[in-house]
C-alpha cells in the first residue's frame, strides 16, 4: 500500500505522517516514510537527525546509481520504520516532482521500492503542482491534514481537485481527512457535508502532540514514559486500522472556489445561524 500525505503548510503533516507509519509498524507492516520536502524534516520525529537527501547523495556520486548503497540513504528509525528525505531541487530552479521521481528510481534499482508493506509519501504543504504532486502518481490511497479552520479547508479541497484529477489516469483514492489538534470539528463536518468524504479521525487539541515535533520524538515514543500520552496514540492506531482495512476510498468533487468561500465564511458570520441548525439536527436525531 502506498499513502500520499498532504495539507496546509504548517497543519502538521509529518508529525501525522511519522505517528501513523509508527501505528503502521505497531499492527505488524514493514513501512517506509519517504520525505518531499526541501527541508528534508519529515523524518526528524523518527530518527531524531536530519538525514542525508537522496538528491544530495545522488550529487555526490555525480548520479552513479551503482555506486549507490541503502544504507547511504535509507535510515531506520523509531519503532523500525525505515526513512528516506527525496531532498529538493534549488531554490528558484528544478521541480519537486523531479526528485521524487529520482527518489523512487533509486530505491527501483537498490530492489528496495517493493520490499514494504507500506510507503508512506510525506508532501510539501498544499501545493498541488505538477511537480509535488507526483507522489499521487504512485499512491493507492491520499490522506489529508486538516484543522478546523478556514485556510486548511480550503486548502484540501484544492487537495481534493488533484485527486480527482490525478484518479483519471490513476488507480488513486482518496482515504478522507484527519483534523489535527483541533478542540471542535464543526467546520470540517460543514464541509464534508457539501464534498462528501470519510474523516479518518479528528485528534485532540493538546499541546503534546506540537511539542513532540520539537522533541524529536513521536507521540508513541514519548508515551513510553509518559503513560497519560497512550490515548492519543490510539487515534493514530485507529487511523492506521482504517486504511489496512483497505477502503474503497473516494474520488470526490472538490467545491468551486466561490462556493466554497460562501460555505465557509457564512459559518463565521453568521455563527447564530449555524448554532440553531445544529440544534435543530439533535433534535431530529433524539425523536428518531
Amino acid at each position: 500500500m502506498k499513502l500520499a500525505v498532504y495539507g496546509k503548510g504548517g497543519i502538521g503533516k509529518s508529525t501525522t505522517s511519522c505517528n501513523i507509519s509508527i501505528a503502521l509498524a505497531r499492527r505488524g507492516k514493514k513501512v517506509l516514510q519517504i520525505g518531499c520536502d526541501p527541508k528534508h524534516d519529515s523524518t526528524f520525529t523518527l530518527t531524531g537527525f536530519l538525514i542525508p537527501t537522496i538528491i544530495d547523495t545522488l550529487q555526490a556520486k555525480d548520479y552513479h546509481y551503482e555506486d549507490v548503497w541503502p544504507e547511504d540513504v535509507i535510515y531506520q528509525g523509531y519503532g523500525e520504520v525505515d526513512c528516506v528525505e527525496a531532498g529538493g531541487p534549488p531554490a528558484g530552479a528544478g521541480c519537486g516532482g523531479y526528485v521524487v521521481g529520482e527518489t523512487v528510481k533509486l530505491l527501483k534499482e537498490l530492489n528496495a521500492f517493493y520490499e514494504y508493506d507500506v510507503i508512506l509519501f510525506d508532501v510539501l504543504g498544499d501545493v498541488v503542482c505538477g511537480g509535488f504532486a507526483a507522489p499521487l502518481n504512485y499512491a493507492d490511497y491520499c490522506v489529508i491534514i486538516t484543522d478546523n479552520g478556514f485556510d486548511a479547508l480550503f486548502a484540501a479541497n484544492r487537495i481534493v481537485a488533484s485527486v480527482r484529477e490525478k484518479a483519471r489516469t490513476h488507480p488513486l483514492r482518496l482515504a478522507g481527512l484527519v483534523g489535527n489538534r483541533t478542540a471542535k470539528r464543526d467546520l470540517i463536518d460543514k464541509y464534508v457535508e457539501a464534498c462528501p468524504m470519510p474523516v479518518l479521525e479528528v485528534l485532540p487539541l493538546i499541546e503534546d502532540i506540537r511539542i513532540s515535533r520539537v522533541k524529536g520524538k513521536t507521540l508513541f515514543e514519548m508515551a513510553e514514559s509518559e503513560n497519560s500520552l497512550n490515548y492519543v496514540c490510539d487515534f493514530y492506531l485507529n487511523i492506521a486500522d482504517q486504511l489496512l482495512s483497505q477502503p474503497e476510498g473516494v474520488v470526490a468533487k472538490e467545491l468551486g472556489d466561490r462556493e466554497l468561500f460562501s460555505l465557509l465564511s457564512d459559518f463565521y458570520l453568521n455563527p447564530q445561524k449555524n448554532q440553531d441548525e445544529s440544534s435543530e439536527d439533535v433534535l431530529d436525531f433524539m425523536m428518531v
